[in-house]
């Protein structure tokens, strides 16, 4: 099982998402079933460490965010993943306009796995440090929700 996370420059909502993911799959035993990685629609970031509010955001909950960097979506990512889970509308529509038309990939709005299926993780960037708190408590819960979710499909596929 593969799960790709989509924000627009890769530097905070979707990096966080891939450390707090990594976590939750950790301590769920599924860390060595489930590969996670992080991407940015676009290419400014490309190589970059996350935001340095997001990583003291991450690091207050005990996350290090520090060896991850910023990526930009590829073509390919549409077939190595089996969920590309975008952060917000925009990010979504972008991924659906790339869409290849062989694509069976599961594409949707993160927060779904947090019972909000049309509610957006808000981008912190141009915020100040209660939007990266806020960010971190969505995807929380998103992550713990995803988690339970594959759970169930790798469990029916056993």
């Amino acid at each position: 099982m593969r799960v790709l996370f989509v924000c627009l420059g890769n530097i905070c909502r979707s990096p966080t998402a891939e450390g707090m993911f990594r976590q939750h799959l950790k301590e769920a035993g599924l860390a060595d079933r489930v590969d996670v990685d992080s991407c940015g629609i676009g290419p400014w970031h490309v190589g970059k460490s996350p935001d340095a509010r997001a990583q003291a955001a991450a690091i207050s909950r005990g996350l290090d965010l520090s060896a991850l960097r910023a990526r930009q979506l590829c073509d390919t990512d549409f077939t190595r993943f089996d969920y590309l889970l975008a952060m917000d509308h925009d990010n979504l529509a972008a991924l659906n306009a790339r869409r290849p038309a062989d694509c069976d990939a599961y594409l949707g709005l993160f927060l779904a796995f947090a019972g909000f299926p049309d509610r957006a993780v808000p981008d912190p960037y141009f915020g100040g440090r209660d939007g990266f708190e806020e960010v971190m408590g969505l995807i929380e819960a998103a992550s713990r929700g995803l988690v339970e979710a594959l759970r169930r499909d790798l469990e029916r596929d056993a």
